[in-house]
């Protein structure tokens, strides 16, 4: 099984930075393309950016600029700077699978939270 373990969340202040991090052991899986979700208190669960293992990136726009994110193998970072309080949610890791076992994997999240 692929189960992605986030670390790194905390509390930080308004234009402060915090780096996640998201170990995944790939065992006899094939990890392809990873990335960062975040779910906000009464909001739906959101992309905020991903990586594939050629190291090509995405951001979604609202993070755009403020964020970057990194992989060594089957670990990637998140590096946030410019926080604001809107980015307070729980953070995801997601690890896509292809072949045997295939499908998404997430981790259990990680709580960041930005007072202002």
């Amino acid at each position: 099984q692929v189960q992605p373990v986030e670390s790194g969340g905390g509390v930080v202040r308004s234009g402060g930075s915090l780096r996640l991090s998201c170990r995944a052991t790939a065992g006899v899986f094939n990890i392809v393309d990873m990335g960062w979700y975040r779910q906000a208190p009464g909001k739906q669960r959101e992309f905020v950016a991903s990586i594939t293992p050629n190291l090509l990136t995405t951001y979604a726009a609202s993070v755009k600029g403020r964020v970057t994110i990194s992989r060594d193998g089957t670990n990637i970072h998140l590096q946030m700077n410019l926080l604001e309080p809107r980015d307070t949610a729980v953070y995801y890791c997601k690890a896509e699978v292809h072949g045997r076992g295939g499908g998404d994997y997430w981790g259990q999240g990680t709580q960041v939270t930005v007072s202002s």
